[in-house]
């Protein structure tokens, strides 16, 4: 039979193909509702991995994990001979791994912020569906892009409405001579509505001076002085020669 006949098409939509494609498009789905859910707690506490990051990594890691389950129905149910005796999914393992290297280049760090990561996670994404594309799972694919695009169009409208902490990275240089006190930077900071992240103080001293680096996150999404607020009262504080203050994903 041609492959290009229109009976050898059909059977990419034939009823058992499709129920095999729902079967993967509802793995797919219950992984990104639980994705979700994992990435929530993150997100509510200001990290940087959050809802978008969790989900698309826990449905694209789903899609290219069940359809390992259905070979006899990988292009269009057909069988065609693999040259050498080829296994596709070794043929996915070094897909997946070279993906990974390149999202790995999107993810930028400075300072305490960390950003990129959602971007490497829609690479890695798009590498599942197009997997699924070269098995030729063509209805999952397409369940799973627009999965994925409505993750990244609207999962972030839903975490700016769910509860959350937001953080902000501080970096406080004090004058010469002047000795600081980390309870009184905690008990300033819990008076302003924010907790010191534990394990992101870092101190160091040099001409004399000491400089204090630090992430603080909100107690609530409702609390939280402003990052304006929180400057102009540097300014007054004693001791402060110099400070640099910005919202922070940790």
């Amino acid at each position: 039979m041609g492959t290009l006949t229109l009976e050898y098409l059909k059977d990419f939509w034939s009823e058992s193909a499709l129920a095999v494609n729902l079967v993967v498009f509802m793995n797919l789905l219950g992984a990104m509702l639980l994705g979700l859910v994992l990435g929530y707690e993150r997100s509510y506490h200001g990290r940087a991995a959050g809802m978008r990051t969790y989900a698309l990594v826990c449905t694209a890691s789903a899609g290219l994990v069940v359809i390992c389950g259905y070979p006899s129905f990988w292009y269009g149910g057909h069988g065609l001979q693999l040259a050498g005796g080829t296994d596709p999914t070794r043929v996915i393992q070094g897909i997946v791994t070279g993906i990974g290297f390149l999202g790995a280049g999107v993810i930028m760090k400075e300072g305490f912020s960390i950003s990129g990561l959602t971007t490497a996670a829609s690479i890695w994404s798009s590498s599942a569906v197009g997997v699924l594309v070269g098995v030729e799972f063509y209805a999952a694919a397409i369940l799973l892009t627009l999965l994925s695009v409505t993750c990244m169009m609207w999962v972030s409208r839903l975490e700016s409405w769910l509860p959350q902490r937001h953080a902000v990275q501080v970096s406080v240089r004090f004058r010469a001579g002047f000795v600081p006190r980390e309870d009184v930077l905690r008990r300033t900071a819990l008076e302003r509505g924010y907790e010191i992240a534990t394990g992101t103080l870092n101190i160091t001293f040099t001409d004399n001076r000491a400089e204090w680096r630090y992430v603080a996150v909100a107690l609530d999404k409702r609390h939280g002085m402003s990052v304006s607020g929180i400057a102009q009262e540097l300014t007054e504080f004693e001791g402060v020669d110099g400070y640099q203050i910005a919202y922070a994903r940790n």
